[in-house]
């Protein structure tokens, strides 16, 4: 039986993988993400399956439209995937700098990676079924650090919110995991910054030699979501190719 499937950040990178992965074994997937004309494109290329609602998940008003969205369109909701996020400090207004530009930061990725997650989540508990699943986003920046603490410790918030969502739903057969990626490539992560130099440094931290992809997490996150995952909860499962692990 074909499931519903919502995922944030679902136009392009991972979330458009992993949403693709999910169309592909015959489940219903909802892409939501801020750019309509982004998302219209994703859906289209996914085919019939997909379907799509422009909402910033930042806000309450975001999360009520997916919630309204999905309820409408399918009335409940089998697997909820909090992909959205990134690092805001790429677009930190110029004028601001000092303090005023740290506390800009830490807001601005707390409202990109906490509340986006929490307010999909939240939005679409009442919805979500029995024996449904919650993934969430983490980066392996949440061990390592980010170089400014901001993103690191958003991406670190979401580890115990998985926890208390295990313990809280659990009884109905519901699992709550977090993904930690490491480098992965094919995103629009990095935006323009990534180097020939960086990019070769990082791949080099992983044991097996080469980047991440999209596919490699989709995979990851269509087997959390499976019948055959459901002992495995309020876990944070790493993807990094052993780059947190060190040489």
């Amino acid at each position: 039986m074909a499931r519903t499937v919502v995922v944030s950040g679902g136009g392009t990178g991972i979330g458009y993988a992993v949403a693709a992965h999910f169309a592909g074994k015959g489940d219903n997937a909802i892409l939501v993400g801020r750019r309509e004309s982004v998302l219209a494109e994703a859906a289209e290329r996914i085919g019939e399956s997909a379907s799509y609602v422009a909402a910033d998940l930042e806000t309450v008003e975001g999360a009520e439209r997916v919630a309204a969205f999905a309820a409408d369109r399918t009335g409940s909701v089998d697997v909820i995937i909090a992909n959205a996020g990134g690092n805001a400090a790429r677009n930190a207004p110029a004028a601001l700098d000092g303090l005023a530009r740290t506390s800009w930061v830490w807001e601005a990725n707390h409202r990109l990676n906490v509340l986006t997650a929490v307010h999909l989540v939240e939005g679409l508990k009442p919805l979500l079924a029995d024996h449904g699943r919650i993934v969430l986003f983490s980066s392996i920046a949440a061990y390592r650090g980010s170089g400014s603490g901001s993103y690191a410790a958003s991406k670190a918030a979401v580890h115990p919110y998985a926890i208390d969502l295990s313990a809280e739903l659990g009884g109905r057969g519901i699992t709550a995991n977090v993904i930690a990626p490491g480098y992965i490539e094919d995103t629009e992560f990095f935006g323009d910054t990534m180097t020939e130099e960086r990019r070769a440094t990082l791949a080099g931290q992983a044991h097996n030699r080469r980047p991440g992809a999209p596919a490699d997490i989709a995979a990851l996150t269509g087997w959390l979501a499976s019948p055959e995952a459901g002992h495995v909860t309020a876990q944070i499962i790493q993807s990094n190719g052993g780059a947190l692990a060190g040489r």
